[in-house]
């Protein structure tokens, strides 16, 4: 029997057990046990009811692959049109079983930091991480999320040298963790008058927002500087000492807002900055110790790692991690990313699993 087959009766009998006590008049007088039990049954419970239809599908598949012998022939047409039917369904339900096994993140659930920052191709670059945050932003306004700039460092041109926003939304981290790494711009500049093709590159790191009960930060652990803002900001600019600017004296990290015209709201959306980087170190740093090793760099926030190129004079959109290739441009830089996150997501998954020892080709029903 494979593992995922014996991971599923393991299941099976857990949830069983739990209903027993579920039942027993003793756990029954214990609100705290009682509570532990429904949630870990809670847990269970769509796991089993889809494999409860699994196991149902194939019961009835077994029935008709004894009908398709009849000598009927129309009763045995019946049956097989039955098998095709019985055999898609078992292989949708088995990818929905796999997907409830697929080991979570804890941090899936989270709303998320975004930093895009410029890199090589000069003001060409700043031009593109603002299309990157223009897509971001309408992908999270497509899933009805919310997006706020934390900080931002514009150009004369209407690009960003860097930009830090906020999308708040169910399960955010989850769709967006793919995105960190070194985007790639193959395109012709608007400026550019002899038609020639300029590559620019900008970076993005998907940050799980993190809470206080997260990460600690002590105050005596922070130097807090004011300033007056400079760029654009209204009348407030160079007249009030708005900007803050944190650093976190134990690692060297700082961060700086100025966006707004209160000092104490541009506090506040420093510390949240602040709060995300000191989170993600603190899981680099667990992650080290357990000697996780993953190879893929699906999900892995690597933001030196290449991870996509967009070629606008051929309309190819190639992400280097799954060996995607997609056309539309134009649709995808209006925030239709939707087909690249379920693929990125999907061979996430399957490599979860297969690192599970989850993976058999053997609860795979064939087509």
């Amino acid at each position: 029997m494979s593992k995922l087959m014996e991971t599923l009766g393991d299941i099976n009998r857990r949830y069983r057990e739990l209903d027993e006590l579920f039942a027993d008049p003793a756990i029954a007088t214990d609100p705290v046990r009682l509570q532990e039990i429904g949630r870990e049954r809670a847990e269970l419970e769509e796991v089993v009811s889809t494999y409860t239809e699994y196991e149902a599908a194939e019961s009835a598949l077994a029935d008709a692959e004894l009908l398709s012998n009849d000598s009927d022939p129309e009763m045995a047409a019946m049956a097989a049109d039955e098998i095709r039917t019985l055999k898609e369904q078992q292989s949708a339900l088995m990818s929905r079983i796999k997907a409830l096994l697929v080991p979570r993140d804890p941090n899936d659930t989270k709303n998320v930091i975004v930093e895009i920052r410029a890199g090589t191709g000069g003001d060409e670059a700043a031009l593109f991480a603002a299309d990157l945050f223009r897509m971001y932003a309408r992908y999270a306004e497509r899933q009805r999320w919310k997006v706020e700039v934390l900080s931002a460092t514009e150009t004369d041109g209407g690009g960003y040298r860097e930009v830090i926003f906020q999308v708040t939304g169910k399960n955010a981290y989850s769709y967006l963790r793919y995105e960190s790494g070194v985007h790639r711009v193959q395109r012709v500049p608007a400026t550019e008058s002899q038609g020639r093709i300029h590559t620019s590159t900008a970076s993005v790191a998907v940050l799980p927002e993190a809470e206080d009960v997260d990460i600690q930060i002590s105050d005596n652990d922070l130097r807090i500087d004011v300033y007056r803002s400079s760029g654009n900001g209204g009348q407030s600019v160079n007249t009030t000492d708005s900007a803050v600017r944190i650093t976190h004296i134990p690692t060297g990290i700082v961060v700086a807002c100025q966006d707004e015209r209160s000092q104490l709201k541009n506090k506040l959306k420093a510390m949240t900055i602040l709060r995300s980087r000191l989170f993600e170190a603190e899981q680099e740093r667990l992650a080290a110790e357990r000697g996780d090793s993953r190879r893929s760099q699906i999900g892995s926030a690597e933001r030196s790692e290449k991870i996509r190129t967009y070629n606008y004079p051929q309309d190819r959109i190639s992400d280097h991690r799954i060996k995607m290739n997609l056309s539309n441009i134009p649709g995808v830089m209006d925030g239709q990313i939707d087909t690249l996150v379920q693929e990125l997501r999907a061979a996430d998954e399957a490599q979860r699993l297969a690192e599970a020892g989850l993976e058999d080709e053997r609860a795979v029903v064939a087509a």
